[in-house]
């Protein structure tokens, strides 16, 4: 069983920066790839990056490519997302990810078996 808490959410400007974390327990986290999503209120959960157990990975949707940065410490359990230049599009509430099985990172929701509670980000104009 594999657990993850996620933080670091809030009100931001646009232009500004915020960094979620997500801290796991179990196991297997660090041979599992981790995944970021996101919900927008009335649209469908989103990919936002992944990462595999090395951090050699590292697929980002187009959105935020070149904007955010995902990484990880294994030796903390934790993975990170690095959110700069941010936009109001970018308000959400943020999900933290993990597959159950081994594998490369993948980008649709259906391949992650864990989930955090998710945590709130919210970038004003």
């Amino acid at each position: 069983q594999v657990y993850l808490v996620e933080s670091g959410g809030g009100l931001v400007q646009a232009g500004g920066s915020l960094s979620l974390s997500c801290a796991a327990s179990g196991r297997i986290f660090s041979t599992v790839a981790m995944g970021w999503f996101r919900q927008a209120p009335g649209k469908e959960r989103e990919f936002v990056s992944a990462i595999s157990w090395s951090g050699a990975n590292t697929p980002y949707a187009d959105s935020v490519k070149g904007r955010f940065t995902i990484s990880r410490d294994n030796a903390k359990n934790t993975v990170y997302l690095q959110m700069n230049n941010m936009k109001p599009e970018d308000t959400a509430v943020y999900y933290c990810a993990a597959r159950g099985t081994l594998g490369p990172p993948q980008t649709h929701l259906s391949e992650y078996y864990y989930w955090g509670q998710g945590t709130q980000v919210t970038v004003s104009s």
